[in-house]
């Protein structure tokens, strides 16, 4: 059992360090982090709108002086509940990867609240995503964009403090990052942890997001910070990875024998990963690495394969 309770709010995970969870931990429920040293602070990813990005920020300020001036806020990667209450986070830097910064443009919060507004309209797609996202408030946000990217891997100062950004993607999605504080043996990994839930792969190659857990179990790391679900250790990181080993593996063999997606994705075996959130999702992994496998770099169709996922949460 994790020594770190997963419940709503602020934990202190000591050195400085403070991680902020959301349970569920499923889709949209993220997590976040704040990095202090001396008088100064990084925040790690704001949440889905402005409300909850709100109440973090209120209950951060509350409990740790530094929050009152955050410098720096650090996207992980584009998805919008990692971004969409950049806004409020006024005066800070905000760095990401140069490929998550351009990946933010292509899915804007105006852009998702009128997808939300016609979801009636798509059929079993868009009973899905109000089933999902009708919870959070897409209207009024203006998504304040990074002001410095980099690619490869950069160092952050906060205090006296090393903070290390290292670019994993494309993998999760087009420019994922690791958060690393090697003096406090803590990582935030954004979505390329998922704990206790299923990973997504909107991006791939798979072989990246194995290579960023490969990474990060060669660190000297203690506390881990995901993207998504309670605060683990390796052992966390070994699950995800042993996840992707697992299904690209199966996939290729459906992919060889001639299945469809959807095919492939309901006769791949989870019962490993029964007790996992939001199996779903292993209709769009399917799809990534099929279409990995094929060679192709086409988007996906994300309302086909919410469509699916529909039809494989039911």
């Amino acid at each position: 059992m994790s020594k770190w309770q997963y419940t709503k709010g602020l934990h202190d995970l000591g050195q400085g360090s403070f991680a902020y969870l959301q349970p569920d931990g499923g889709w949209g429920w993220s997590n976040a982090g704040l990095i202090t040293d001396g008088e100064e602070s990084l925040l790690v990813d704001t949440l889905f709108d402005l409300n909850l990005t709100r109440d973090m920020l209120k209950t951060m300020r509350d409990a740790v002086p530094q929050a009152e001036n955050i410098g720096t806020l650090v996207n992980t990667h584009a998805n919008g509940d990692h971004t969409f209450g950049n806004q409020l986070v006024e005066g800070a830097a905000i760095v990401a990867s140069a490929a998550g910064a351009e990946e933010m443009a292509e899915l804007p919060p105006q852009a998702l609240a009128e997808i939300m507004r016609n979801a009636g309209a798509m059929g079993e797609a868009g009973e899905f995503l109000k089933k999902l996202f009708d919870v959070f408030e897409f209207d009024g946000i203006d998504l304040a964009a990074p002001t410095e990217t980099f690619s490869g891997m950069t160092t952050r100062k906060v205090g006296d403090k090393n903070v290390e950004l290292h670019e994993v993607g494309p993998a999760h999605t087009k420019g994922d990052t690791l958060v690393y504080v090697p003096g406090d043996k803590t990582v935030f990994t954004g979505d390329i942890l998922f704990i206790e839930g299923h990973p997504i792969m909107w991006a791939g190659p798979v072989a990246n997001w194995i290579k960023a857990c490969d990474l990060m179990l060669g660190w000297d790391v203690e506390t881990i910070v995901p993207g998504h679900g309670p605060v683990t250790d390796k052992a966390g990181v070994e699950a995800v990875r042993g996840y992707l080993v697992y299904i690209e593996a199966e996939a290729r063999k459906r992919h060889a024998a001639g299945m469809s997606v959807m095919e492939a994705a309901q006769d791949i075996a989870m019962d490993d990963y029964s007790s996992w959130g939001d199996g779903e999702r292993i209709a769009v992994n399917v799809d990534t690495l099929f279409k990995e496998f094929n060679g192709d770099t086409s988007p996906p169709d994300v309302v086909q394969l919410f469509g699916m996922m529909s039809k494989l949460a039911k």
